[in-house]
C-alpha cells in the first residue's frame, strides 16, 4: 500500500476528474478481504453505502486493516483511511490526528456529502479499534 504522503502528492496534481479515477484506483488496490469478513460486526455504521473495517493485529503491536465497499469511491476513500494508519503500531494509532492526515485531501469540498457522510465513522471505528489494542 502506498504511503499517504505519496498518495496526497499526486492528488494535489489532478483535476476532480482525476481525483475521482486516483480514489477508485486505491480502492481497486486495497488488499482483499474473505467474503466471510463482511458482516454486521464488521459493518462500519452511518455510511450511505456498505463499509467493512476488520483489524489484524499483529505479534509486534502494530495493527494491519482489511477494509472494503460496495462503493467505488467509497473504497477508496476508506483506502485513504487505511494509508493512514496501515501497519502502525497500536499506540501510535491512537495518539494520531486521522483526520488532520487526511485534511490535505479535502474531501467533503471534493466529493458529494453521501460519499463523505461516513468518514468519521471510519475514522472513529479505527480509533477505539487501535484503543482497545493499545490497553
Amino acid at each position: 500500500m502506498r504511503s499517504l504522503d505519496d498518495i496526497a502528492e499526486e492528488y494535489d496534481f489532478l483535476d476532480a476528474d482525476d481525483r475521482y479515477r486516483l480514489l477508485i484506483e486505491l480502492g481497486r488496490d486495497l488488499e482483499p478481504m474473505p467474503d466471510a469478513l463482511k458482516n454486521d460486526a464488521t459493518l462500519v455504521r452511518g455510511c450511505s453505502a456498505s463499509v467493512w473495517l476488520y483489524p489484524l493485529p499483529q505479534s509486534d503491536g502494530r495493527l494491519h486493516f482489511l477494509a472494503d465497499s460496495n462503493a467505488a469511491i467509497t473504497k477508496g476513500i476508506v483506502a485513504l483511511v487505511i494509508a493512514a494508519v496501515q501497519d502502525k503500531a497500536a499506540a501510535d494509532v491512537v495518539a494520531m490526528d486521522i483526520a488532520g492526515a487526511l485534511a490535505p485531501f479535502n474531501l467533503t469540498q471534493q466529493l458529494s456529502s453521501n460519499r463523505t457522510q461516513g468518514l468519521p465513522n471510519m475514522i472513529a471505528l479505527v480509533e477505539e479499534t487501535a484503543a482497545r489494542y493499545a490497553a
